[in-house]
């Protein structure tokens, strides 16, 4: 029994390291800050969850066609709000997210507030292993190619982007679809292990957690990311386990703890061993201006 509690909690923990990732190409590599990544993974679900119950999809099928549906739902977000920046792409991001909530609750084919109930439990440890390994070197091969030093680029500074010839507006919707596409298979392997979905698992806060995986581990770090989703699922689960006193009280623990990290070491735990280079703004400007003078 307690075996299966721990492949579990794994299990959860490399459904979290993919969200992270995911996040991390959009906020970390790209620099555009959303608080609706959770909704991307609640598409997945919810579509491959209805592929499978009403049409019986198989399971495979079922999440890449989930995950393409919140790619689209990716790019028809992307568009219209990527021109937006900072706190403002960060409001309109929260607005779609909590739109796309309330649609899926008075929606009578996904359950409404009851949500999605008697799906087939499929996903198990190792179906996630290698949806990471697949998720994290299908990433590192983006982020080493030409698509992601403009990724970078624009997160460095967007005006010198567009003056090197970098359609900037073009590769943030492209990051948008992609991290979109990592997040609805992350949903739809979370349907298929828990079997039940509502669309309360997929709100605002969830968006926050994975927020706080990415920006604990360190903005912009594929590395970063994985340590700070480690970390972020395994804690609690470990404070529940220590004592009675503790486990009564664990997230006030998980928060004071969090709050320490940010205090000691705000820029997360593994900022500056990035995969790929970053470079500090200033540098990246001189040597655009400096190639241009020349």
């Amino acid at each position: 029994m307690r075996m299966n509690y721990y492949l579990q909690v794994l299990t959860v923990l490399g459904i979290n390291i993919i969200l992270a990732v995911s996040l991390n190409l959009i906020s970390g590599y790209t620099g555009q800050l959303s608080l609706g990544h959770a909704t991307f993974m609640g598409i997945g679900a919810y579509t491959a969850t209805l592929l499978t119950l009403k049409l019986h999809v198989p399971f495979l099928l079922s999440l890449i066609f989930g995950a393409a549906v919140a790619a689209l739902f990716g790019f028809i977000i992307g568009v219209p709000t990527l021109r937006l920046k900072g706190d403002y792409l960060a409001i309109a991001t929260l607005g779609f997210g909590e739109i796309m909530k309330n649609i899926l609750l008075n929606m009578k084919i996904t359950g409404g507030p009851m949500g999605l109930r008697g799906i087939p439990k499929v996903t198990n440890i190792y179906i996630v292993a290698v949806a990471v390994v697949i998720v994290i070197f299908s990433l590192n091969r983006i982020m080493i190619s030409r698509v992601g030093k403009s990724f970078i680029a624009i997160r460095e500074d967007e005006l010198a982007a567009e003056a090197m010839g970098i359609n900037t507006t073009n590769y943030k919707i492209l990051a948008f679809v992609i991290g979109a596409f990592y997040a609805g298979i992350a949903g739809g392997l979370y349907a298929f292990l828990f079997r039940y979905i509502n669309p309360n698992n997929f709100g605002f806060m969830k968006s926050i957690e994975i927020l706080c995986m990415v920006v604990l581990g360190g903005m912009g770090n594929t590395a970063g990311a994985i340590l700070g989703a480690a970390l972020l699922t395994v804690l609690p689960e470990f404070l529940r386990s220590v004592s009675p006193v503790i486990s009564q009280y664990r997230m006030v623990f998980y928060g004071l703890l969090l709050v320490i990290m940010m205090i000691v070491r705000p820029q997360g735990l593994l900022s500056g061993t990035s995969f790929y280079p970053r470079y500090p703004r200033r540098l990246s400007v001189e040597k655009s201006a400096g190639k241009g003078g020349q």
